[in-house]
């Protein structure tokens, strides 16, 4: 959801700076509508790359393990566990915000089945209603309209709604309200909405000034229906009044010029950058060389810094993710693999008789058969404490592998082990 967010940002970027005063509405409802989809699909798509991108990278952080000499076995690890805590908490803010738009989505659903089933008469499609602040609105196939209109301002405000189940807008709102839900903690897809609905009323409204509405009357009546509205979500609102004012500038507008549609090139670039960023994968083919290497040891030196640990694992083929979409997972969960690395850590004898203490920060890779190789130090203070937090990694039970594109592959981690004398 968070690659989603990205790719919906960066589409509607485009939009808002290129395209969004051009009169071209067709082709800018469809920019919008595109743009859903191809935010949705594109983080579950993974390239291959031949070639190692040049960055810096460490991979998961685990929280920070304390190691004490007070005691034979008096680890710990930092109290709160930020990361897998914070994850937590993060996790049920998101998941109690997706059920709460679902159920207003919910709502909103029964209410316009109820106006339907109470006031369908006849096989007509228009509804008559009252008690809702808006001169009315269409949906599901069905325009609404408020008992209290004159037959004359009904009938404008029908030619606009018929226009909207001509062009099928609410297909559009439904599929955006769908989302909704899934992004509520994306402020881009307010706007994406917010723009998707000026559109639909910009083309409605095209439509009946294209059909001889004269723009002074069809603009007079407009001002005429404005008051705080309370149409639902899942609407078109006529009286709609945050767009009254964008829509009275766009019906004098002068069409654009037919060479605006350059401008749509810009979402390449974009696009391009996008994928390749969140969506490429590092493939370091394998030489015959390395093959014969696999061939005639199963012990590989893994090098990092200064310090050497050799790791029983066949020859790496891949290089591994930092994020990947479902992440390894230990035994318990993180709580329990931290629980696991502060009970097995021993603060070596030598250095306590040395008085030698800090942080020795440990990379390791969970393979995609979940074992634990590729361990290094990358913050190293003493031999001999980089030796300990290496061997008690080491020691790491099976985890179940990480996933991308429901393909088992490796994943970096990294955890933080300070031995202290205190």
């Amino acid at each position: 959801m968070i690659k989603v967010a990205v790719h919906l940002t960066a589409f509607y970027l485009v939009y808002s700076l290129l395209l969004s005063k051009d009169t071209t509405y067709s082709r800018n409802r469809v920019f919008i509508l595109l743009s859903l989809i191809a935010s949705l699909i594109l983080p579950l798509i993974t390239i291959r790359t031949g070639k190692t991108l040049d960055i810096q990278i460490f991979g998961r952080l685990l929280a920070e393990v304390f190691v004490s000499s007070a005691s034979e076995n008096s680890a710990d690890f930092y109290a709160g566990i930020l990361l897998p805590g914070t994850l937590q908490i993060i996790c049920t803010l998101y998941a109690i915000g997706v059920i709460l738009f679902l159920l207003k989505l919910f709502i909103d659903f029964l209410n316009l089945l109820f106006l339907i089933i109470k006031g369908k008469k006849n096989g007509s499609r228009i509804i008559r209603f009252h008690g809702i602040q808006t001169s009315g609105f269409s949906a599901m196939g069905y325009i609404f309209l408020n008992t209290k209109l004159n037959s004359e301002d009904a009938d404008e405000i029908i030619k606009h709604e018929e226009n909207h189940l001509k062009k099928n807008h609410f297909l559009d709102i439904i599929f955006i309200e769908i989302i909704k839900p899934f992004q509520w903690f994306n402020p881009v897809i307010y706007l994406i909405n917010r723009d998707l609905r000026a559109i639909h009323e910009f083309q409605a409204d095209l439509d009946c000034l294209n059909s001889g509405v004269p723009v002074g009357n069809y603009q007079t009546l407009l001002l005429n229906q404005v008051f705080k509205t309370k149409a639902f979500n899942l609407t078109n609102s006529f009286s709609n009044p945050s767009l009254v004012r964008k829509r009275m500038l766009m019906m004098t507008k002068k069409p654009s010029s037919a060479l605006t549609a350059i401008k749509l090139t810009a979402v390449i670039p974009v696009a391009g950058f996008l994928f390749l960023a969140i969506s490429a994968y590092r493939d370091i083919p394998l030489t015959e060389q390395k093959k014969d290497q696999v061939e005639n040891t199963s012990q590989v030196p893994v090098v990092y810094g200064e310090n050497v640990y050799s790791t029983s694992s066949e020859e790496y083929k891949t290089v591994p993710f930092v994020v990947v979409e479902e992440m390894p997972l230990f035994p318990g969960g993180d709580t329990e693999l931290l629980k696991y690395l502060a009970a097995n850590t021993r603060y070596p004898e030598k250095a306590k008789v040395n008085g030698t203490q800090g942080k020795v920060v440990v990379r390791f890779c969970v393979n995609e058969n979940g074992g634990v190789d590729r361990i290094s130090i990358l913050q190293g203070v003493d031999p001999e404490l980089d030796a300990e937090a290496a061997r008690v990694v080491s020691t790491l039970p099976a985890f179940i592998p990480g996933r991308q594109g429901g393909i088992a592959v490796s994943t970096w981690y990294m955890v933080p082990l300070t031995f202290t004398l205190k």
